[in-house]
């Protein structure tokens, strides 16, 4: 059984841009956003946390907008973090969770994304969760169960209802910011899967309804290629959202 999921291009940016740059690029993508919506694509960016506000006030109501983590928490002696009554007040309702900057730099586990996942979800929140696997567990063709793991960690507790509002987000390591890409058959065998994980644990009609997005070295003139794959439903695009002329490009070809 198939169904068709909408396709999702959603922009991390990173530690890039300061709230002046931000509004520049919230205010000059009404156009391309809208050529998305269009073309019934789901269109998102992720800004620092300083950016959100600006970017929330000056881009179009139809561009998703995401912060890059929140704390389970909704309040407290949490020096640093910030909480989903904080990101709601502003208007977020999107968050990505677990990216792999995250787990190599901050310690963060699939647990801890488990218990941010549930706050989110009670909130009536899109949680982005994050899994893949480093060079050394893909050269050992150890990929697979690694990430399964990670889902299954990630997912645990979740009724059906909750995990189909979850999008996950595949992004080999090796493969990010590094210009080295998975080949679009490498990326389709592992989203596929991680499709397969979901439908064991939550049933095909479930499974068939989550989408599952690529992200790693993602351009322009790659996109197309894999969202011709059947499994994937998007990417989680880094360095190639920050400017405007390239996720725009990003968007033509991926309706072409």
């Amino acid at each position: 059984m198939t169904m068709a999921r909408k396709k999702l291009l959603l922009g991390n940016w990173k530690m890039n841009k300061t709230p002046s740059e931000a509004k520049e690029f919230a205010l000059g993508c009404s156009e391309m956003v809208h050529f998305a919506v269009s073309h019934g694509i789901d269109v998102g960016v992720a800004p620092t946390f300083v950016c959100l506000q600006t970017v929330v006030e000056n881009a179009p109501k139809d561009l998703i907008i995401a912060a890059q983590n929140v704390n389970e928490h909704d309040h407290g002696a949490y020096t640093g973090e910030i909480s989903i009554p904080m990101l709601k007040e502003i208007g977020i309702s999107w968050v990505i969770l677990g990216h792999s900057e995250r787990r190599t730099y901050n310690g963060e586990t699939s647990l801890a994304c488990n218990a941010k996942i549930k706050a989110l979800l009670a909130n009536s929140m899109t949680p982005v969760y994050c899994c893949g696997e480093t060079l050394e567990t893909f050269e050992q063709g150890q990929t697979k169960a690694f990430v399964a793991k990670q889902i299954e960690e990630g997912f645990a507790g979740l009724s059906k209802e909750e995990a189909e509002k979850v999008v996950v987000a595949y992004e080999p390591i090796w493969a990010i910011g590094t210009g080295k890409n998975a080949t679009k058959e490498i990326a389709e065998d592992t989203i596929a899967s991680i499709r397969s994980v979901l439908k064991g644990l939550f049933g095909e009609q479930t499974a068939e309804k989550i989408r599952i997005l690529y992200g790693g070295s993602v351009k322009p003139n790659n996109i197309a290629e894999y969202m011709s794959e059947k499994d994937i439903d998007g990417a989680l695009v880094g360095g190639a959202s920050l400017a405007l002329d390239s996720y725009r490009g990003l968007i033509e070809n991926l309706v072409k």
